[in-house]
């Protein structure tokens, strides 16, 4: 059985989807966003990570010190340093016992920091900072979580407050104690691409825009360079729109809470919808409405239309052609 169905399998059985939610968490002001379990294909060039722990580079951000102060009350740290592009250096932190999982998202820092940059653009870090934690309590503490954090959170995206429209600083990628064990490397290579998206794009976005827009986009630059079958990385949207049943709507925010039930096929929505803009129209208009649409709330009237200017689209117009979008999928996948 591949990973892909066994953790799918272990998704349905045990309604744990939530598993692999993960969380942009900003200091004193908190907004969810989430992963989907799909794994990747890249078809970009295989850009191995260049020598992991090179004694030569150097992870130059400024919170790597406090984080290592932080892991050292939990054990020995562990600092693989990865170039990652334009004389770039990320870094994955964590503890020996954590090891397979640190050369998985070594070996895949630069290739994952290469894909978002071809979708979105250079105007961000593009030297990552990963840390994989080693206990809830460490997970807690390097995400200053102030409450207890759920095990099935896989990863968590933090940055210092800051302005919109400034670059945030102290951004970083946290990956929970169980993440490696209930992911395996696909699912952690998948959920890197993920949350580097919303490292890249949190400076233009805005806490309370469309989730559907914020977490399609992430999903689909995930899995923008793969040749997964629309079947595998959308299997609940598609296998309904074979038996008719197709969304009514662009998925609200509240079906992204785990409590609605309909989280995993909100992610899925998103990502198609984000898919048939970028089939439609190209990636650049696709870019182009996420940075119209991340401005903050919107209601249904403004998001049509920031559709109408940006896409030349009616709203009524835009969801008709994405549900024959997915109806013309599903028929291909059959």
């Amino acid at each position: 059985m591949s990973a892909l169905r066994q953790a799918r399998g272990w998704l349905s059985a045990k309604r744990r989807f939530q598993f692999v939610l993960t969380c942009v968490m900003v200091t004193g002001l908190t907004a969810a966003c989430g992963a989907l379990l799909i794994m990747p294909n890249s078809v970009l060039p295989k850009i191995r990570a260049v020598v992991p722990g090179d004694a030569g580079l150097v992870a130059t951000d400024p919170q790597v010190p406090q984080l290592r102060r932080i892991m050292d009350s939990y054990g020995k740290v562990v600092a693989e340093p990865v170039l990652t592009g334009s004389g770039k250096v990320g870094v994955v932190l964590g503890h020996p016992a954590r090891r397979s999982e640190i050369d998985v998202l070594a070996n895949e820092l630069m290739a994952a920091t290469v894909a978002v940059s071809a979708l979105w653009g250079n105007d961000w870090s593009q030297a990552p900072v990963v840390v994989v934690a080693s206990s809830p309590s460490e997970f807690a503490a390097l995400t200053h979580a102030t409450g207890d954090v759920p095990a099935e959170v896989a990863a968590a995206t933090v940055a210092d407050p800051f302005h919109p429209g400034t670059q945030p600083e102290g951004q970083r990628v946290v990956f929970g104690p169980e993440a490696g064990k209930r992911l395996g490397a696909d699912g952690l290579r998948t959920v890197l691409r993920h949350e580097l998206t919303h490292v890249a794009t949190r400076a233009v976005t805005v806490d309370g825009s469309p989730q559907w827009m914020l977490e399609g986009f992430a999903e689909y630059t995930a899995h923008r360079s793969t040749r997964k079958p629309i079947a595998e990385i959308a299997p609940t949207l598609i296998s309904r729109a074979r038996t008719g049943d197709l969304p009514a709507d662009l998925p609200p925010d509240a079906q992204y809470e785990p409590a609605s039930g309909q989280a995993a096929l909100a992610y899925e929505q998103g990502w198609a919808a984000c898919a048939f803009i970028a089939a439609q129209f190209g990636d650049p208009a696709l870019v182009n409405l996420y940075r119209r649409l991340a401005t903050g709330p919107k209601d249904q009237a403004a998001v049509d239309t920031i559709l109408q200017d940006t896409l030349g689209v009616s709203g009524p117009a835009f969801r008709t052609d994405w549900r024959s979008w997915i109806t013309a999928r599903s028929r291909e996948a059959a």
